[in-house]
């Protein structure tokens, strides 16, 4: 199983636990430091319904960005990522496009991710 699949399959773990779905989609690209993922399919039946109107639409992307930032002050689900990457995450950067429900994530290591790896856990 490759670095991106068991990251993702984390991530998507992660965010289930903390906001009660995970997206539907989740791509990673190691690029350096970066581990940059692209998430569709995020938002739960009653956010769709909250985007219906314009402070709904406001409430939803506030909460999800401001949100996906907070899980990642939990040190457990830190250390799972940089167990898994062999990593210190540094920042986060999160955003939302609620008209399209795709998310992109951007997680800053301390050096580069190594991606020609198979990694057995």
């Amino acid at each position: 199983m490759t670095i991106e699949h068991q990251f993702n399959m984390l991530v998507r773990e992660i965010r289930k636990e903390c906001v009660g779905n995970g997206p539907r989609e989740i791509t990673t690209r190691f690029v350096g430091p970066w581990a940059i993922s692209e998430m569709k399919g995020n938002l739960t039946n009653i956010e769709k319904f909250m985007i219906e109107s314009k402070k709904g639409h406001q409430v939803v992307h506030e909460a999800r960005t401001t949100l996906v930032k907070e899980i990642y002050n939990d040190i457990e689900k830190v250390k799972k990522l940089e167990d898994l990457v062999q990593a210190k995450l540094v920042s986060i950067f999160a955003d939302i496009n609620i008209d399209s429900d795709i998310a992109m994530t951007i997680y800053v290591f301390d050096k580069p991710i190594i991606v020609n790896r198979e990694n057995k856990n």
